[in-house]
């Protein structure tokens, strides 16, 4: 295998993992993702709902036809995550910083896969290069 693949695939399993595995605290109604969204107003139809586009994002990453999207879909969820702790929940939430340091590592790792394949993106919109 060659070194551009297996880094590519240890990206996609970093963004994909650190989003899954936030989906049974979400999901399971779990004290600090019900205080957290409830500080932010969005209790309890932004924990789901962004725990399903997280579940979509996740699986788009993991299948390579269509990792451009899951990871254009991943940098938005992780933007809005990243501005929210900037803003309303500092970095520092509960005690703890992890949930900051997560969303960043997944935006890199969505940013990086989305400039991989962001022809697969563009193409279908008809933006970029023969269009």
């Amino acid at each position: 295998m060659k070194i551009d693949t297996i880094f590519t695939w240890i990206l996609r399993i970093v963004a994909a993992v650190i989003m899954l595995q936030t989906l049974y605290f979400k999901f399971t109604a779990h004290e600090q993702s019900v205080a957290l969204f409830t500080q932010l107003g969005m209790e309890p139809w932004g924990r789901i709902g962004t725990g399903v586009m997280e579940l979509i994002a996740s699986i788009l990453i993991l299948y390579p036809r269509t990792t451009g999207w899951g990871a254009a879909l991943g940098m938005g969820l992780m933007g809005g995550a990243i501005f929210f702790h900037l803003t309303s929940l500092g970095i520092v939430f509960a005690g703890d910083a992890v949930l900051f340091i997560y969303a960043v590592i997944t935006f890199v790792c969505c940013l990086i896969l989305f400039l991989k394949y962001r022809r697969q993106v563009l193409g279908v919109l008809g933006i970029g290069e023969g269009s």
